[in-house]
């Protein structure tokens, strides 16, 4: 646990982890929730009205959260990202406009920048369009998938195609003109986490809500922060699934025990790396080495689940003795499709590893 976390202060999230994994629970509650324990403060600068502290220590509060809630958490991750990308904007207006309210919850931030990502590997182009408009800029475009819109008002980041072919990162309120939310997405498991698609139509635009002009260098400078956040969610899962098939390893289900040791162990030395990869700023120029932990991450919340289940038995099948287990169960399927997808983050990989075209192998 992050010292920097009161334990007990996440007991509201434990209560509500089911209802909002089903979607029961009053979504636009966990942003204030979050907010009111100075989460969102932890690794922000006190000089910007933080808490102090560095990176990781904001993806050990993510992971703490994820241990009672996966749904609670992923509005965390998206909260936090787009805080970071205030912390690392040139526009201080933007700064000043929207991070105290974001710093304390009373307003939603939203990292709409997984097209980006994919965009940055050649996945897929941008869809939204920047045109110009007597000094302004004019946008078009959609953002598909896109988490922590908050129907009370929220600010979400987009990357942009301008004209000039020069991509911009910017930053949309649901106020203005031209922005629209559809209803929220029919997930099949974290459905409070207001998760949904924005329309952008004719909306406009000044340099005031342009968080970085070239998004071909903020999007890497972010990318560290935007990967190392997101694992906090990893973590937390694979650390109550760990934590809870220690708990019911007895008799028979013993046999397990060693696995668990050797997953655990594994699993903290992964977040040990990350600590030092962050802290060092390997990451920026490294991207390669962050992808791995990831991919290996992933792996260990899916085998963390398969030992609560073989520790737990034919009990985990009824919800009386382990509700939990099923949640976690379906919080753990999102976690391998999250942007950067395993899928896309392996072919990274693969292109890095393929030798230059005309090489001559052995």
């Amino acid at each position: 646990m992050n010292a920097r976390v009161d334990a007990t202060a996440l007991d509201w999230f434990d209560t509500h982890a089911e209802a909002l994994n089903r979607g029961n629970a009053d979504a636009e509650r966990v942003v204030p929730e979050l907010g009111r324990r100075g989460l969102f403060r932890i690794g922000v600068p006190q000089a910007l009205g933080g808490d102090g502290g560095d990176g990781f220590d904001a993806v050990e509060a993510i992971a703490a959260v994820a241990e009672r809630s996966l749904s609670a958490a992923f509005v965390f991750w998206g909260q936090r990202t787009f805080i970071e990308f205030l912390l690392q904007t040139p526009n201080d207006t933007a700064r000043e406009r929207w991070l105290a309210a974001l710093l304390d919850g009373s307003f939603a931030g939203a990292s709409g920048l997984s097209n980006a990502m994919k965009f940055l590997s050649g996945i897929e182009s941008l869809q939204i369009a920047a045109t110009p408009d007597r000094g302004r800029w004019q946008l078009d475009g959609t953002l598909p998938w896109v988490t922590n819109l908050r129907k009370a008002g929220f600010v979400v980041a987009a990357a942009v195609q301008r004209a000039d072919a020069t991509p911009m990162v910017v930053a949309l309120t649901d106020s203005q003109p031209g922005i629209s939310r559809s209803a929220d997405l029919d997930l099949l498991a974290l459905r409070g986490s207001n998760t949904a698609a924005v329309a952008i139509e004719a909306a406009s635009i000044g340099d005031d809500q342009i968080l970085h002009p070239d998004a071909r260098s903020f999007c890497p400078q972010v990318r560290p922060a935007f990967l190392a956040l997101q694992l906090g969610m990893s973590i937390g899962l694979a650390r109550i699934a760990l934590r809870s098939a220690g708990a019911q390893a007895k008799g028979a289900h013993a046999l397990v025990i060693p696995r668990i040791d050797a997953t655990s162990g594994e699993l903290e030395t992964l977040a040990a790396e990350l600590r030092t990869g962050l802290a060092g700023g390997h990451f920026t120029t490294r991207a390669a080495a962050l992808f791995r932990i990831r991919i290996r991450l992933a792996g260990i919340v899916q085998t963390a689940l398969g030992l609560e289940l073989d520790a737990t038995g034919g009990r985990a099948y009824l919800n009386a003795h382990n509700a939990g287990f099923a949640r976690r169960w379906l919080e753990a399927a999102f976690i391998p499709v999250i942007t950067p997808s395993l899928t896309q983050l392996q072919g990274e990989l693969a292109k890095h590893a393929a030798p230059p075209a005309g090489t001559v192998t052995a």
